[in-house]
């Protein structure tokens, strides 16, 4: 299919489609087919921009981000990797984002030693807390960080201009009695795309598979199966089972350090 035909279809490509145009790509270099494939894709920066509205930095700002990294995806995506391009494209994407709120976060520009001890002040009220079993007075900080009750407050009231807050602020956790920091939440709506990315990895692993690794591998670790009643059902010995299991997993570990080192 010529890239005209692309631009007169009125739908979105298929799977195959989209595969055909990445090869392509690859071979040509054409911009008019990376902008074809950037269109395409688009949805995926708008949904991981959505996980991370909210958060202190306005949207459009952060779609904009989401699409630059998108773009950096397409270029260095390789179809002959044999993954999927959302699989590929999801943490180039976020890690974008996530830079992009590491580098804009202080909205007014403070100095870097009202910085650093706004990070020292936050361990310090973990720390103190913990201690104290309480939540620490200006003066409790002051004391801990050798500095003075002023200096204190200054960075207190300077880190207000940060946007979002500091990765480093505490909260109370509603099941227990001890503190988290913001940078324990941030990402965690990634689980869905992480199951996107090990859909992807399952389905490419499953085609290598033979009919009886299938099976061991879907009951002992998706329908939580014993070896021994897997081998009942297979009329194989639970020694066998446990030889088949295990040259599976040696084959996903494999597959899983060729994908991290893409």
């Amino acid at each position: 299919m010529k890239k005209e035909e692309y631009y007169n279809l009125g739908r979105k490509l298929t799977k195959e489609e989209r595969k055909e145009l990445f090869k392509e790509y690859k071979e040509t270099n054409d911009p008019e087919l990376r902008d074809i494939l950037i269109e395409e894709h688009l949805y995926i920066a708008e949904i991981l921009s959505k996980k991370y509205s909210g958060r202190g930095i306005d949207y459009d700002d952060i779609y904009q981000v989401a699409s630059i990294g998108l773009i950096y995806a397409i270029d260095r995506y390789d179809l002959s990797k044999g993954y999927e391009f959302s699989s590929f494209a999801t943490p180039t994407i976020i890690g974008e984002i996530k830079k992009y709120f590491r580098d804009k976060g202080w909205t007014i520009r403070v100095p870097r030693r009202i910085q650093e001890l706004s990070k020292k002040i936050n361990d310090a009220k973990v720390h103190l807390s913990q201690e104290y079993q309480r939540t620490p007075t200006i003066n409790d900080i002051a004391e801990y960080l050798d500095s003075t009750p002023e200096e204190i407050l200054e960075s207190i009231e300077a880190s207000k201009v940060y946007s979002p807050q500091s990765l480093d602020v505490v909260y109370d956790s509603n099941n227990d009695d001890k503190e988290i920091n913001l940078s324990d939440l941030i990402g965690e709506d990634e689980r869905y795309f992480d199951k996107i990315e090990m859909k992807d990895f399952f389905e490419k692993l499953m085609e290598d598979l033979n009919d009886v690794e299938k099976t061991i591998l879907l009951d002992r670790y998706f329908n939580k199966k014993t070896q021994v009643s897997i081998a009942k059902k297979l009329n194989i010995s639970q020694m066998t089972v446990s030889r088949i299991e295990k040259k599976v997993l040696d084959k996903m570990k494999k597959e899983i350090d060729k994908t991290t080192k893409v």
